[in-house]
This record gives structure tokens, C-alpha cells and sequence, in this order.
């Protein structure tokens, strides 16, 4: 099996996380492979990562999408992928503003489009901001295991803040998981290099 992303994805940090949990009980064996943009433009259909390969019982396996590839490596450690649907709908909500963050993000530095210069982007911008707002209403775990869910968060919010994309002063049930997550091995383990 062959994990293909890089360091500073959030996507790609919560599947290192599920990998190496994975790893801990013996039974998942996959390589992580570094892949740029240019690399995952060539080898994935949707041009990002992450992206996975797999050959099982003689047949192929390629999965494009984060969601699909964490419950994979879940299914192959005989783990639970989102236990319920509370943890489904915060995973799927922090996709949400999570892409909408690197939309942010990459027209910023790659088409020098700011909010301040879009609607659509403003729109974007206010996502993110109402829905960390909406998110701190929630208590989560206080230490590993943490669920899918608070996993997907977790990534967000550590990203947001290593980009200087999110602003989190303030928000304690936000503050609080992240740090109980920065504690988790695994995540500090997966954290972005620094000058990344």
C-alpha cells in the first residue's frame, strides 16, 4: 500500500494520523511517499493529493479522496471510520470550511485575489469565520482517542493557524481541543516541518 501526500496538508496529515495508529496495532503495513504538485497533477485523476494505491486479493485499488482513503486505513486496522452521525456531520462540516480556506489561501498566493476583491470570496472568508464560531459550541475529547471528527478538526485548526489563514482567540472548547490534540504523539508526530 502507498500513501501519497505532503507534509502540510491537513487532509493528508489526518490519514498519516489514521496510518500510523494503524501501524501501532501491527497490522497496516503502507509507505508514505512526498508527492508535489506537479507529481500528484500526473499520477492522480483529481490533480491532489491525497491519493492512494493498493493491490488486494489481485486487484487494484486507487482512492482520490481523503474521506474514502481514512476509511480504508481504518477498515484495514479494524478501526471504526465516524462513529456516529454527530461525528460524521462535524467531519463533513470541517471539510467544508476547510476547503474553503484553501480556496482562500491558494488565490491569495497564486492569483493575488483577496476577499476584499470577491463576493464569492467574502462568502468564503464568512464561512470559515461563522463556522469556527459555530464549532466552539461543542466540547470535545480532552485526550487521544479522539474521534474522525474532532481528528479532521483538530488538522483544520492546527493548518488555519500554521498558514495564518484562522484566528482563534477566544474560542475555548477550539483552543482546548487543539491543545489536547498537540499532546497526542501521533499528531505532534505529523505536525507540518517547520518552514514548510
Amino acid at each position: 500500500m502507498k500513501l501519497y501526500g505532503s507534509y502540510t496538508s491537513p487532509f493528508v496529515r489526518h490519514c498519516r494520523i489514521a496510518l500510523l495508529e494503524g501501524q501501532l496495532n501491527g497490522n497496516l503495513a503502507c509507505e508514505f511517499i512526498e508527492t508535489d504538485a506537479d507529481s500528484s497533477a500526473k499520477l492522480s485523476p483529481t490533480k491532489k493529493v491525497p491519493f492512494l494505491q493498493d493491490q488486494k486479493a489481485g486487484k487494484d485499488i486507487g482512492l482520490t479522496d481523503s474521506a474514502s482513503i481514512l476509511m480504508y486505513l481504518r477498515e484495514q486496522s479494524g478501526k471504526t471510520f465516524l462513529k456516529d452521525a454527530q461525528d460524521f456531520n462535524l467531519f463533513c462540516n470541517v471539510n467544508t470550511v476547510l476547503d474553503a480556506a484553501v480556496n482562500l489561501l491558494f488565490l491569495e498566493k497564486f492569483d493575488d485575489i483577496t476577499p476584499e476583491q470577491s463576493s464569492y470570496l467574502t462568502r468564503h472568508r464568512d464561512r470559515v469565520e461563522s463556522a469556527l464560531l459555530h464549532m466552539n459550541e461543542s466540547s470535545y475529547s480532552s485526550q487521544a482517542p479522539f474521534t474522525d471528527g474532532e481528528l479532521r478538526l483538530a488538522c483544520f485548526l492546527d493548518w488555519g493557524l500554521f498558514r495564518n489563514r484562522i484566528n482563534i482567540d477566544g474560542l475555548d472548547n477550539l483552543q482546548a481541543l487543539l491543545k489536547a490534540a498537540r499532546s497526542f504523539d501521533i499528531f505532534a508526530q505529523t505536525a507540518p516541518p517547520i518552514g514548510a
